[in-house]
């Protein structure tokens, strides 16, 4: 996965995003001041930097102004259009607006690391094996038949694991469209994927949601 700088004067917020975003696989470095991102920028490269705009010694604008050859999300209590404004045109990638919620944030970095390539072309699970580029899984080094919706859907799933996914964003993400109706679809094609790749304690049901790939490894 990627490596994660998170650079947020809170400390409880911190330790929050850097503990969901270690829990889904990436290596995260936590600063809680401009002077200590500047230090960890310098000793190590990163794939996404999630910045704070209010620090208590300068503001995550100035700071970005400092990284911007990295991918950035800002993460800020500031809502108002003008900061957003003034994030977009610095280059940064995104801009989350607090209070949110964690399900949120992740799949807004996971969107962020797609667009950048900075995300994972291959997935391993026990005797599983995904291949994202190629769009093959093996199971026990066997090939396993596995149609374009469903390998699409099993992306959706592991790309976001530990993470309750929607069915309407699994609809928008894997068949291209918006739909507020009946998706038994999906149910069904969770179903072949348990099926087919063993996955029954992996792929968990989400009540009044949607579904989840948990990996606790």
């Amino acid at each position: 996965m990627a490596k994660i700088m998170v650079v947020e004067d809170e400390k409880a917020i911190n330790d929050l995003i850097a503990l969901n975003l270690r829990m889904v696989g990436h290596e995260v470095a936590q600063a809680r001041n401009g002077k200590d991102a500047r230090r960890l920028f310098k000793e190590s490269a990163f794939d996404l930097l999630l910045l704070d705009v209010m620090l208590p010694d300068t503001d995550g604008f100035t700071l970005y102004r400092y990284m911007q050859t990295v991918p950035a999300i800002f993460v800020t209590a500031l809502g108002e259009t003008r900061n957003k404004v003034q994030g977009f045109e610095l280059g940064a990638d995104d801009y989350l607006v607090k209070p949110f919620e964690i399900p949120e944030l992740l799949m807004r970095v996971n969107a962020v690391l797609r667009r950048t390539m900075k995300i994972e072309d291959r997935y391993e699970y026990g005797d599983l094996c995904v291949d994202f580029h190629g769009r093959t899984a093996t199971k026990g080094g066997v090939p396993v038949e596995l149609t374009a919706q469903e390998f699409s859907l099993l992306e959706i799933l592991i790309r976001n694991r530990n993470i309750a996914v929607s069915r309407q964003q699994i609809l928008h993400d894997a068949w291209g469209i918006s739909f507020m109706g009946e998706t038994r679809t999906i149910d069904v094609h969770i179903q072949r994927l348990r099926k087919k790749l063993g996955l029954d304690n992996q792929i968990k049901t989400v009540y009044k949601c949607g579904y989840r790939f948990e990996d606790r490894s």
